[in-house]
């Protein structure tokens, strides 16, 4: 029997974090498994490329939650993974130190009490400020059973009991505990990480990803791509497969249940369940509109998507940069959350700046990424356009002119903060949110999904579970978005068909 003749117990469509997540924990329950990716490389936002034999990263450039004992160094070593990886931990005292506009910087430490002490040192009279924050992430974060490692069920303890917890705002909040402008934007400064936005950012998502990077922030040496490969591995180990160039594009029905998907390319995939690692749109899409309810497809037409970027890659000659072993969100302007709607004429006004980590780090750094927000409607008349390594396509000159613009423009604001830094580069790369929306999928290049706005949460509400009895969804819009964020949304997917209390013991005693 050919593997498209056989039927599997899960058909998994798409290779993101979520994807194969899904996929390992199935198979290691005995579940036949097969993972279909449309594109060249497998790994969704863990993607990487090479340039001047540089390696960078698409879109994962750091880790949280990887310390011993914290949940994601748990959840890879259940899934086998976690001794292998090659990573490089940030440094304790300034994991990433935030810039403002008159050159003064602001260091947030690793841990909560590193994270105080570098906060106190610099606003000694807003202690009680700072203590009600980091209580504050600490209290949110034990409304997420699962995001403890808890069974949600046993809990009561939870925010579904406490719907409540998902509507705080996070601006209003910081503003509640302190009138310092200065603090505020510092406890808020590493936002670019979640598209931190005061009109819709809930404090549970602020929480959720701070509190993880506060609990071992690590980079993947030579790329997060190492994170996809081990996962793919450990799936063919047990028995599975991962297929590329699988673009999965319709569903073939028996009564209610689909029974097979099919790719452009013509080819069948048989299953007794299906797990989709799309945008829930696209889901939509592949699945048949007319299996969803109209409700359903009006509530996703409604929902907005977080904003895209811009991304700036540079390459240095040899040992002429220095290697910063920690991130950069550097500000043209001192609300640093309100530079999502940006104003374009004085872009950019939020960037997000690290130097890549290779094994065998050294003094000085190969390269430099950037990420600058940007708005799908900057390349919206490129829209036409698509252009992967599995499918090439050209954009056209006006296309590449204006990335050079604003290539220019983002070396012109780093040239601010690093004045000697064009004499260091050897080559600039860059890309826009229509390579986002080629190879991730999402509509309009979203950075993080579906927004998350604190005033209407329910409305940005994903099921694992759909209309269709065996047609199931996983990855970054369950929960939140992330590494951990998809990794335990595939945890609530897995739950459908394993029993979730023994999954965590599983998991904890791994």
């Amino acid at each position: 029997m050919t593997v498209k003749q056989k039927e599997y117990d899960f058909v998994i469509i798409g290779s993101g974090i979520g994807g194969l997540v899904s996929a390992v924990l199935l198979a290691l329950e005995g579940k036949s498994v097969i993972v279909l990716e449309k594109n060249h490389q497998i790994g969704g936002s863990l993607q990487v490329f090479s340039r001047d034999k540089r390696i960078f990263d698409t879109g994962v450039h750091y880790i949280g939650s990887l310390d011993e004992g914290e949940n994601l160094n748990k959840i890879f070593k259940y899934l086998g993974i976690m001794d292998d990886l090659s990573m490089k931990r940030l440094d304790d005292d300034c994991f990433d130190l935030i810039y403002f506009p008159d050159g003064s910087t602001y260091s947030h430490g690793q841990g909560y009490e590193k994270f105080k002490e570098g906060l106190y040192a610099n606003f000694p009279d807003e202690k009680t400020g700072i203590d009600a924050f980091c209580d504050k992430m600490v209290e949110i974060c034990d409304f997420f059973p699962l995001y403890n490692l808890e069974d949600e069920d046993s809990s009561t303890k939870n925010y579904v009991s406490n719907p409540e917890i998902l509507s705080i705002s996070a601006w209003d909040f910081v503003e509640s505990i302190t009138s310092d402008k200065r603090l505020q934007s510092v406890l808020l400064g590493s936002g670019l990480l979640y598209a931190g936005d005061r009109k819709t950012t809930p404090m549970y998502v602020v929480a959720l990803i701070m509190n993880s990077y506060l609990k071992g922030s690590y980079r993947m040496l030579n790329g997060g791509s190492q994170i996809a490969k081990l996962l793919t591995k450990k799936i063919h180990q047990l028995g599975g497969l991962v297929l590329k160039h699988q673009d999965v594009e319709s569903a073939s029905y028996s009564d209610k249940n689909v029974y097979c998907v099919r790719t452009k390319a013509g080819d069948e995939f048989f299953g007794k369940h299906f797990i989709s690692n799309t945008h829930p749109k696209k889901t939509v899409e592949i699945f048949g509109k007319d299996r969803f309810r109209a409700a359903y497809r009006h509530r996703l037409d409604k929902l907005s998507n977080t904003v895209s970027s811009f991304m700036l890659y540079l390459s240095f000659e040899k040992d002429t940069f220095p290697y910063m072993n920690y991130n950069m969100y550097a500000y043209t302007k001192d609300e640093v959350w309100d530079t999502v709607d940006y104003n374009k004429e004085e872009w950019p006004e939020a960037l997000f700046i690290c130097t890549p980590a290779t094994k065998g780090q050294g003094e000085f750094a190969d390269s430099m990424s950037v990420m600058a927000y940007m708005d799908y409607s900057e390349v919206e008349e490129w829209s036409e356009t698509f252009n992967t390594v599995a499918m090439a396509g050209e954009r056209g000159e006006s296309y590449e002119e204006f990335k050079l613009r604003k290539e220019e423009l983002v070396i012109k604001r780093l040239e601010k903060i690093f004045p000697d830094l064009r004499k260091s580069i050897r080559s600039v790369y860059s890309s826009t949110p229509l390579t986002y929306k080629d190879y991730i999928g999402t509509e309009d290049g979203a950075l993080y999904g579906i927004l998350k706005d604190h005033n209407n949460i329910m409305l940005s509400k994903i099921n694992a579970r759909t209309r269709v009895p065996n047609l199931y969804q996983t990855g970054q819009n369950l929960v939140f978005h992330g590494i951990l964020g998809a990794t335990i949304g595939a945890l609530v997917t897995c739950f459908n068909f394993i029993d979730s209390k023994e999954l965590i013991e599983k998991i904890k005693d791994a």
